[in-house]
């Protein structure tokens, strides 16, 4: 029985939504703004966060821009009415319907398993593990090691997901390098972004210096053309890949057949999606891990709740989110993280 096919027929009903604005600085040098949907029926209450990234479009939520959702559904209707395409008014980016059809799925789902009283992990039948986390980290403009350093003090044996950037030179990446062969689980490339504030320029004396220093981390999302890829390609095994990946016909289509990638629940969009791809990924023995888009509330947990189900030992990139303050304050939970309680009702989970 397909994953989906388990949470389909779950009935819902919804007698109110309504939403919660969040908003939090981050370590990577920006203000995010996210919004928690809030789903109520039946004495219960789901919960789903949209983490579209433009801050602009989260104002369609105070401005009744959204569909009500009031009525009996399950949640195989509820998706099927999202897919009529009303819930994002003129998206100038096919992205932003992906991010907010998730919070609303997440939330329906939230609130659908509580109403029939059981967890997510009973209803997918699945068993949670221990869940692996990196941290996410840019090291600042300019570029500082000792922000690493730091974080390595505060909380030892740490490893990081970092994002080489064209002032990496040979000084810093040596610095890096010598703080141990575990400390860089992932470079994240992001040469698949293209009018953002993460966008590089594709340097291939960068990817020759990262690659050689780092000979465990994963490459995440490089340029395979030209002289990069010319310095990727021997190590093709380490490529992984995540901004291109919103469906199994968008794995399938990857000039580079991976061994790994990176999930996002909410590139997907719907539920379908999602889960249609992890059992891909299982059956052709395809290793995952999980990634976030700085979540500021629910979202957070449910991604982890995510990861301990399906991919509970990769280099998941869903630390706690203190860790996505410019400093982390003390007391964090530490890698791994418990796994949810496999008989608490619902999709939500608290590190």
């Amino acid at each position: 029985m397909d994953t989906y096919a388990r949470l389909a027929e779950l009935p819902l009903r919804i007698d109110a939504q309504s939403y919660a604005a969040h908003t939090r600085d981050t370590s990577s040098g920006f203000t995010r703004t996210t919004t928690e949907i809030i789903l109520t029926g039946q004495g219960h209450e789901g919960r789903g966060e949209d983490v579209w990234t433009d801050p602009d479009d989260h104002a369609h939520y105070a401005d009744g821009l959204i569909p009500s959702l009031v009525g009996e559904w399950t949640i195989g209707t509820l998706s099927e009415r999202l897919d009529r395409g009303d819930f994002f008014p003129d998206p100038a980016d096919p992205n932003g319907p992906r991010f907010r059809r998730w919070g609303l799925e997440s939330a329906a789902l939230d609130l659908a398993l509580r109403q029939a009283g059981v967890s997510l992990a009973q209803a997918v039948g699945r068993t949670s593990g221990p869940i692996r986390f990196v941290q996410s980290v840019r090291l600042g403009d300019p570029s500082d090691a000792s922000v690493l350093a730091g974080r390595l003090a505060q909380y030892p044996g740490s490893s990081f997901k970092l994002d080489p950037v064209d002032d990496w030179d040979d000084d810093l990446v040596e610095r890096i390098a010598q703080m141990g062969p575990d400390v860089v689980a992932v470079l994240d490339f992001k040469s698949l972004y293209h009018g953002t504030i993460v966008d590089t320029v594709p340097d291939p004396a960068l990817y020759r210096r990262c690659l050689r220093a780092f000979p465990r981390a994963l490459i995440e999302d490089p340029e395979l053309a030209g002289a990069t890829g010319a310095e990727v390609l021997p190590v093709i095994d380490r490529v992984t890949w995540d901004a291109p990946l919103h469906s199994v016909d968008d794995l399938l289509a990857l000039a580079h057949a991976p061994r790994v990638v990176n999930v996002k629940p909410c590139r997907f969009g719907s539920l379908r999606a999602l889960t249609a791809f992890y059992d891909h990924c299982d059956a052709h023995g395809i290793a995952m891990y999980g990634g976030g888009f700085f979540e500021l509330s629910v979202g957070r947990g449910q991604i982890q709740y995510l990861a301990s189900l399906f991919h509970p030992d990769g280099p998941n990139d869903v630390a706690p989110g203190g860790y996505n303050d410019p400093i982390p304050p003390d007391g964090l939970p530490r890698t791994p993280l418990s796994p949810p309680d496999p008989m608490e009702p619902g999709f939500q989970y608290t590190a």
